[in-house]
């Protein structure tokens, strides 16, 4: 089993990638829809319970549940995305995301392991001033959500958990 790792700025997807051709060739052989539905998500966190500004640390795993190699098209360059209460990333700024089409890429039976960091805070366009502001999160419950960025955004694999804040 790998060990869980965290994202750094020069690997922008967050998994070590390297082109396989054999595995993008047979990948091609699989529908769409059946590479979207096997692949499943999970997520969890490292504890259940956080003080407020914690920083939370989000266990996101991908399998390609078949044997065979699979490609699962995504809308953009982005491939998966994280949700704490249905906020992208944690914030309600604009994002800047290259919106050419993607690929998410797995060989027959792999699993994908990430560790990304939510430094426990959400970030505001407007704050009170007018400038933006990064609050930590309230006491209380809190959904955390990971899918992949598919071209079918009601057909996406998708998983989630919750997180309490003291």
């Amino acid at each position: 089993m790998s060990r869980p790792r965290h994202r750094s700025d020069d690997d922008r997807l967050g998994f070590d990638e390297t082109t396989n051709y054999v595995t993008r060739a047979l990948s091609r052989l699989v529908p769409e829809w059946v590479a979207r539905r096997a692949v499943t998500v999970s997520v969890d966190t490292s504890k259940a319970v956080y003080r407020r500004g914690e920083p939370v640390d989000i266990v996101v795993e991908f399998e390609n549940r078949l044997p065979v190699p699979v490609s699962v098209p995504t809308v953009e360059r982005r491939l998966w995305e994280w949700r704490v209460d249905g906020m992208l990333e944690a914030t309600d700024e604009p994002r800047y995301v290259d919106r050419s089409p993607g690929s998410f890429e797995f060989r027959g039976g792999e699993r994908k392991r990430i560790v990304h960091r939510w430094n426990g805070r959400f970030r505001r366009a407007e704050g009170v001033d007018g400038l933006p502001t990064s609050e930590p999160a309230a006491p209380g419950e809190h959904t955390i959500s990971v899918s992949l960025a598919t071209r079918e955004p009601d057909d996406r694999p998708t998983d989630r958990t919750t997180v309490t804040v003291r």
